[in-house]
């Protein structure tokens, strides 16, 4: 009920009937005697009790399923918690599921999508087991291991034919939609644009790429993007830039440096990597 905000919501994603939800959190204020909820007439929110016991509630959750992993001597079974940026969903995660499950049929992926900002503070909060995301603009604690699963080159996205040389001409001429420049991903554009002196006239900022691309479709502008998997060119043209070798997104997988499932997490590092690379 906590996360998901109400106990509807909570009823709906377990499963079960709103009633049911009320009389399990009821029969857990009796066991903890003490109140849980503060009850409206069509609410119900988590009291300042409920929320101090929430951490070492999730643990006791974490650490219930984690017993029942651990009687699989493989360490490939259960549920993995992994966080990705959506351009990683939508094109790398439909194949590597595909291969997951012949591998290792018995584990289980909850997926999270999000910001890579995002991801990493839920990282460092232990809310995942692993997030692939765009590598951080610092140096990591620790506690996180990181390794690079691909590199993704810059694009200029139009529906015009455009040499590359001529790439940086034609965008001061057109509206262009800018990967926002306040995203880990993209400052990497924005150093570029600094690079080759490129202030073009921005449209709007935004830190989705597929919507970029949609945009780009439509006539709306063009862009300048790194060349992720999945990306087609579907109504426009993607150039390359000059030396896009030099000017590229590195995409990092995290784990934690001592992991609950490292037999798992090594095997899907493994598969991400083979198929960003294959």
């Amino acid at each position: 009920m906590v996360e998901t905000g109400s106990i509807v919501a909570a009823a709906r994603r377990e499963g079960l009937t709103p009633a049911a939800v009320s009389q399990r959190i009821q029969a857990l204020e009796r066991t903890l005697n003490c109140p849980l909820m503060v009850r409206g007439a069509h609410t119900a929110r988590p009291t300042e009790t409920c929320l101090s016991l929430l951490p070492r509630a999730r643990a006791l959750v974490r650490d219930a399923s984690l017993l029942v992993d651990d009687l699989d001597a493989s360490g490939l079974s259960g549920d993995l918690r992994v966080g990705a940026i959506s351009t990683v969903l939508t094109g790398l995660v439909p194949v590597v599921l595909g291969k997951l499950t012949a591998r290792a049929p018995s584990l289980k992926l909850r997926l999270t999508p999000g910001t890579s900002e995002h991801l990493y503070d839920q990282m460092l909060a232990g809310q995942l087991d692993v997030a692939v995301l765009v590598e951080p603009p610092f140096a990591l604690p620790k506690l996180l291991d990181a390794t690079c699963i691909s590199r993704e080159p810059l694009v200029y996205l139009t529906r015009d034919a455009v040499a590359p040389a001529d790439i940086v001409a034609h965008a001061r001429e057109t509206p262009f939609i800018r990967y926002d420049p306040s995203s880990w991903g993209g400052r990497i554009v924005a150093g570029y644009m600094e690079k080759v002196g490129l202030h073009p006239d921005v449209r709007c900022d935004m830190d989705a790429l597929e919507t970029i691309a949609i945009l780009v479709a439509k006539g709306i502008g063009s862009s300048l993007v790194p060349h992720w998997p999945g990306l087609v060119a579907n109504g426009f043209n993607f150039i390359p830039v000059p030396h896009a070798h030099a000017h590229q997104r590195s995409l990092s997988f995290l784990a934690p440096s001592v992991a609950q499932k490292p037999n798992a997490i090594r095997l899907l590092r493994d598969l991400l990597v083979e198929t960003a690379n294959g």
